[in-house]
């Protein structure tokens, strides 16, 4: 399995970045072609993981993590929860979703025939996603808008999303605790949202609100953003949630609804269920990326000197 995906990338990066004349004279509708029928490929290698997943016994979540379409594990941890959790409204809403190449829900979307919202702050990246064939060829819509917790339900309103729905993906690099902490139109069956490891698990942190905040611009080393997974696990109690784990890279946390919670999930603690990241994103001053072990980068977001809320003394 290993081996095919590494020919498989080879393949892609090399029709998406050619080295060669010859390569380059390709026209671009044999590239598409050809791009479209490796992501056949890959969906295939997904499908087959996720019947291993099926076969898989464990209390850990991360333990069904595989990557098709997602950043990292997420495809899998995602397909074991929808084979656990009762889910009558298969759609999803998620933001942040770039150019929708790498996401959360693409493969739900192709997989299983769900469908659903994504929102991005770039213009250009949604034109791209209207350019993709799966915005044709399956029942999904993508709209260009800066997500505040002003606008959030408002938008959701708008494209027909209202009471429960499948699944709901936060992955803004911000403001992700002040604008599920505002989402009150739609009631998810399971929510993923984006952690700031760097901030770990004792402390319920989060960066103050800001509608027009942009993690490039807030600090040059890129790590200073969203919350710590203990703030997002004492507003998911808030808000009738369960935190079940997170995928092993530390980048994500996932909750289920109190509601649909089966027997067959564990509710776990920060402690018990928090993960480091151990990549590396910080940039110097001129943007260039500078290599620091993830204690390094913890270090370097607790001397900014930037504001931080710790939630727990507003309580």
């Amino acid at each position: 399995m290993k081996k095919i995906r590494e020919v498989l990338s080879s393949l892609r990066n090399r029709f998406l970045f050619p080295a060669t004349h010859e390569v380059r004279q390709i026209n671009k509708f044999n590239q598409d072609q050809l791009l479209k029928r490796l992501e056949t490929i890959q969906l295939a290698l997904g499908r087959i993981e996720s019947r291993q997943v099926n076969n898989e016994i464990s209390s850990q979540i991360n333990d069904y993590e595989f990557q098709v379409f997602s950043q990292w594990g997420e495809d899998g941890i995602i397909h074991y929860l929808m084979s656990e959790v009762n889910i009558e409204r298969k759609i999803f809403v998620e933001f942040g979703v770039e150019d929708y190449k790498q996401a959360n829900t693409r493969f739900l979307l192709v997989n299983k025939n769900w469908s659903g919202l994504v929102i991005d702050g770039s213009k250009a990246n949604v034109d791209r996603i209207k350019g993709d064939y799966i915005y044709w060829n399956y029942n999904l819509k993508a709209i260009h808008s800066f997500v505040t917790k002003n606008n959030i339900n408002e938008l959701l309103v708008e494209n027909g999303l209202k009471g429960e729905i499948g699944l709901l993906s936060i992955d803004i690099d911000g403001n992700d605790y002040w604008i599920w902490d505002s989402i009150h139109v739609i009631e998810p069956a399971i929510v993923v949202i984006e952690y700031n490891h760097r901030f770990g698990c004792e402390h319920a942190l989060t960066i103050p609100y800001d509608e027009n905040f942009e993690r490039s611009k807030s600090h040059y080393s890129m790590i200073y953003y969203g919350a710590s997974l203990k703030a997002l696990c004492n507003l998911a109690e808030e808000k009738g949630y369960l935190f079940v784990g997170c995928s092993s890279n530390g980048v994500n946390a996932f909750f289920v609804n109190a509601k649909k919670m089966p027997a067959s999930l564990m509710e776990v603690s920060p402690n018990e269920g928090y993960f480091s990241g151990q990549f590396c994103e910080t940039r110097n001053e001129i943007g260039v990326q500078i290599k620091r072990t993830p204690e390094e980068e913890v270090k370097l977001l607790y001397n900014l000197g930037l504001p931080l809320i710790n939630l727990e003394d507003r309580q």
